[in-house]
C-alpha cells in the first residue's frame, strides 16, 4: 500500500502545472458538485484544430449553480483576459461567476485555446461560439431561457466576447450534432476593459502581432478580427467599463467600438471612469471602481435578466 500510495504522489508531482491549473484538462463529467460545480469539454472527442491532446488543447466550461433560491433563468459565459498568453481565471473568472450566481445566474467559465499554445485566431472564436452554442443547445438541462444569455469578457476575453457577439453563426438546423443547430449569437454583451484594438502594428500599446510574432500576418488578421468591423444592427445591446488612464488597452479602442454600436442603432451604455489601471476585474476594493458592478447590476435589471423566468426554472430550488 505504501508503494502504491508514494507512486501515486509521484505522478500528481509530475503533472505539468499549466494542467494542474487549468480546467481545460478536465474529462467530460469531471464535477465538485458539492461545490455546485462542473466541468465539461466543448467537443466530446477532439476539437477542431487542435494540435494535440495536451491540457492545452481541449477547450471546456466550468459551470457554477446559481445561489439556492435565486435561480432566475438566466446565464451568463464569462472569458477570462490574459492577452491570448493565459487565463485570467480569479481576477475575471471564479470572482465574476461568484457574482453573478449571488444573482441568480448559472454561470459558466471558457477555458478557450490561447495563442501563446499555438492556437492563433480564430481558433479561440471557434472555442467562443461552441461555448454559447452548447449552453443555448441544453438550455433545458440547464434550467436558462435560451434567449437570455449574457457574454461577459475583459480585456483579450473582451475582444473575444466582442468578435462572439459581431461574428456569430447562426446554426446549422440539419446538422448531425444537435449543438451546432443553434445560433452562437450571445443575446447580451458585456465588455470590461476591452483589448478591441488588440490586433495592430502599432507597438505603441499591447500589440498581438508583436506578442506573437505575427507582424507580417497583421494587417490581414487586423481586418479579419478587429470587432468594432464588423457590428451591425444584429449585435447585441451592450454594457462597456474602461478607464481613462487604462495604458494597456487605451480607452479610445473600446469608444471606437461603441461608436460603431451607436452608428449601427445597438442600445448601449459606455462607462469610463477617470482613474484605474488595466485588469481592475471587479473594482479591486478601488472605491470608485467598486461601483462599475453596480451600474452593471442596474443594466441587467433593466434588460429583465434579474428577473425570473419560471418556465425556465421550474422546479428549482
Amino acid at each position: 500500500m505504501k508503494q502504491i500510495f508514494a507512486f501515486l504522489m509521484i505522478a500528481l508531482l509530475a503533472l505539468p502545472a499549466a494542467c494542474a491549473q487549468t480546467v481545460s484538462c478536465a474529462t467530460p463529467g469531471t464535477n465538485n458538485a458539492f461545490l455546485g460545480i462542473e466541468t465539461i469539454r466543448l467537443w466530446p472527442g477532439t476539437a477542431p484544430e487542435a494540435k494535440g491532446a495536451t491540457c492545452d488543447d481541449i477547450p471546456a466550461l466550468t459551470l457554477f449553480e446559481p445561489r439556492k433560491g435565486a435561480a432566475n433563468g438566466s446565464a451568463v459565459i464569462i472569458l477570462p483576459g490574459g492577452a491570448y498568453l493565459r487565463l485570467a481565471g480569479d481576477l475575471e473568472g471564479r470572482e465574476v461567476a461568484d457574482w453573478f450566481t449571488a444573482r441568480g445566474f448559472r454561470a459558466f467559465i471558457l477555458s478557450y485555446r490561447l495563442t501563446s499554445h499555438g492556437y492563433v485566431l480564430p481558433v479561440p472564436l471557434l472555442d467562443a461560439r461552441r461555448a454559447i452554442q452548447t449552453v443555448r443547445a441544453r438550455a433545458a438541462d440547464y434550467h436558462i431561457d435560451p434567449n437570455r444569455i449574457v457574454v461577459i469578457g475583459f480585456s483579450a476575453g473582451g475582444h473575444l466576447a466582442a468578435l462572439a457577439g459581431t461574428q456569430f453563426v447562426p446554426g446549422d438546423p440539419d446538422a448531425d450534432d444537435p449543438i451546432a443547430r443553434v445560433s452562437s449569437r450571445p443575446d447580451f454583451l458585456v465588455l470590461g476593459y476591452p483589448w478591441i484594438g488588440a490586433i495592430s502594428s502599432d507597438t505603441s500599446h499591447l500589440s498581438y502581432c508583436k506578442i506573437f510574432n505575427l507582424m507580417d500576418q497583421c494587417e490581414v488578421l487586423r481586418t479579419a478580427f478587429s470587432p468594432d468591423l464588423f457590428v451591425t444592427k444584429e449585435t447585441p445591446p451592450t454594457f462597456i467599463y474602461h478607464t481613462f488612464n487604462d495604458e494597456t488597452a487605451p480607452v479610445e479602442q473600446s469608444l471606437r467600438f461603441y461608436e460603431a454600436l451607436v452608428k449601427a442603432g445597438v442600445p448601449s451604455e459606455y462607462h469610463v471612469f477617470a482613474n484605474g489601471a488595466h485588469g481592475t476585474g471587479l473594482g479591486k476594493g478601488d472605491p470608485a471602481l467598486d461601483q462599475w458592478p453596480v451600474l452593471l447590476e442596474n443594466w441587467l435589471r433593466a434588460q429583465g435578466l434579474l428577473t425570473a423566468d419560471k418556465a425556465a426554472v421550474g422546479g428549482q430550488p
